[in-house]
């Protein structure tokens, strides 16, 4: 007589890591989140006759380029959402640049936004807005929460349910557990560079208030108003399943992400700035990507595709 044994059935991955954050994890958050705010308070004032000079904005203006198009054209269109291909150089150096922002591990933040699209708006999203209600006091402790609260909550979004191919992925995960020493680089460069090109202590420290402290808290706020902002204020031209919208004055700042609405609508699309007038600073560095040969298979907009889901 044969026994066939039944396979016991395979049990869904839960949504958030087994290991929550630590204490420690949430006091460095929160002089992450803190220290810039601090340092933009009292930006005006010290700028004016001292502490600022062009090698401080240059520097800052850099470093805010370099993470900041890590964040959008890395994390965000190519390691969240695969609108492009890249060789193992680009994927790597898109990599440490999204890791200089000092928003979260690419695996983290490529697991937490994966989260976001699947919830958007509803019941699970990490960062919605309208979480609370949509009456006027639920919406503005909404936009707080969507904004910068949600960051300082203890869950982990679960790595190898929403990121199961960077987990596999050996230098993703060698950049993961670097992220410590590359956001202390993040931290620490633009004052040596600061200091070295203008050999003295001053250079070193307005170096460190505006490229790094102002350079982040700027760069983490824009960021962070794609998630409230741009989930409760401006125009919608695409069909969507959530509340995301179109903040035109957000676009420059952020990239091209400000344009909200179709990425919602058509998440793995390279282009988020589509229709006339739409400004995509990071579609043009696809592009220039896509043009050296470093980036291929790149999810173009079509006319088709557009038309689909536009309203009206």
């Amino acid at each position: 007589m044969t026994v066939t044994l039944e396979r016991p059935a395979r049990q869904p991955k839960p949504d958030f890591e087994p290991e929550p954050k630590s204490k420690a994890d949430l006091i460095i958050f929160g002089v992450v989140v803190g220290a810039p705010l601090v340092a933009l308070a009292v930006a005006v004032p010290f700028a004016w006759g001292w502490g600022l000079g062009w090698l401080d904005i240059a520097i800052a203006a850099f470093f805010y380029i370099v993470s900041g198009l890590g964040v959008t054209v890395g994390l965000h269109r190519y390691f969240t959402h695969g609108s492009f291909k890249a060789n193992r150089k680009l994927k790597i150096a898109l990599g440490v640049a999204g890791s200089l922002s000092l928003e979260m591990s690419v695996i983290d933040w490529v697991a937490t936004h994966r989260k976001h699209h699947k919830f958007s708006d509803k019941e699970g999203d990490p960062h919605s807005p309208w979480r609370f209600g949509t009456g006027p006091k639920a919406l503005a402790k909404g936009l707080l929460y969507a904004h910068m609260g949600w960051l300082f909550e203890s869950e982990r979004t679960n790595r190898e349910k929403y990121a199961p191919d960077l987990v596999k992925d050996p230098d993703i995960v060698k950049l993961h557990k670097l992220f410590p020493a590359l956001a202390l680089t993040s931290l620490l460069l633009p004052p040596i560079l600061g200091g070295l090109l203008s050999w003295s202590w001053q250079g070193a420290l307005t170096a460190f208030f505006w490229g790094t402290l102002i350079r982040i808290g700027l760069l983490h706020h824009v960021t962070w108003s794609i998630n409230s902002i741009c989930h409760v204020f401006g125009d919608e031209a695409f069909e969507v399943r959530d509340k995301s919208r179109n903040v035109w004055w957000l676009a420059i700042p952020s990239f091209g992400e400000s344009w909200h609405n179709l990425h919602h609508s058509d998440p793995t699309c390279a282009r988020h700035g589509a229709l006339k007038g739409q400004i995509d600073p990071s579609a043009f560095v696809i592009k220039v990507f896509e043009k050296l040969g470093w980036a291929h298979d790149v999810r173009w907009p079509t006319p088709e595709r557009l038309a689909a889901k536009r309203l009206g």
